[in-house]
């Protein structure tokens, strides 16, 4: 190894929890896994470490005193866009929805195994750090929507809309294949992890963060279409001379 080069360090994550017992146990499996662990036992001590220690990911319980897992969620969002996990009770699907609709990138019901702890941390950091293979032109899809994949820019009547990771390597897929139907199972494969894909539940969630971002009505899109029961499509940009259909 040469002397400017350096391993890389381990990927570090921020467990949440005023349970001293469960993030002893989440430490012992992270780092079983080569992890970097930093702890905070409550929202507020989150925030602190969020700032000075800039973790790659954060495992957050719901249930805590004082500042509870979605306020906790709500103050992280409005300075970074960090990967989140929050840890919910079993069956609490109210809860589970509600964080992801906050900006939850995924969610681990209690109680967990290791392994599908280790699991879910993993393929979150897959999703949210590896970027997708890029279309090198600049994609033109009408007089109101502008795409530069290469450029990570999407504009929307001359205006820059921030996606989010997750947001952005959908796009990616429905436009790589415009004119085409992306069936469910293959967007979830390629978005979130071939261990997500009947997760449906988290594509319709992100499809519709996308409408509301670029659609002209949501409600009745023109960019995103629906096809019942298989999948979705993006509109086929190319094909100017064809009335499309939704």
């Amino acid at each position: 190894m040469s002397a400017s080069s350096s391993p890389a360090r381990p990927r570090r994550v921020l467990v949440v929890d005023d349970e001293p017992r469960l993030i002893h146990f989440i430490r012992l499996n992270l780092e079983h896994d080569g992890f970097e662990v930093i702890e905070a036992t409550s929202g507020a001590l989150a925030l602190a470490s969020l700032r000075d220690r800039l973790p790659d990911l954060i495992l957050l319980d719901v249930m805590m005193p004082e500042l509870d897992g979605f306020e906790t969620l709500q103050l992280i969002r409005e300075i970074s866009t960090v990967p989140v996990i929050m840890l919910t009770a079993k069956g609490e699907e109210e809860d589970r929805i509600r964080g992801l609709e906050l900006g939850a990138d995924d969610y681990i019901s209690k109680p967990f195994s290791p392994r599908e702890m280790v699991s879910r941390v993993k393929a979150v950091l897959r999703r949210t750090e590896t970027p997708s293979p890029p279309l090198h032109e600049k994609i033109i899809v009408d007089e109101r929507l502008s795409i530069d994949f290469d450029r990570r820019e999407i504009f929307v009547e001359g205006a820059l809309v921030q996606l989010r990771p997750t947001e952005f390597k959908l796009l990616y897929h429905l436009v790589q294949n415009a004119g085409w139907v992306v069936p469910h199972d293959q967007l979830l494969a390629k978005v979130w992890g071939y261990e997500y894909r009947e997760e449906t539940h988290y594509l319709r969630l992100y499809i519709n963060y996308l409408r509301q971002k670029l659609e002209p009505e949501p409600a009745s899109p023109r960019y995103i279409l629906t096809e019942r029961g298989v999948g979705y499509r993006f509109v086929d940009f190319r094909r100017k001379s064809s009335p499309e259909q939704s």
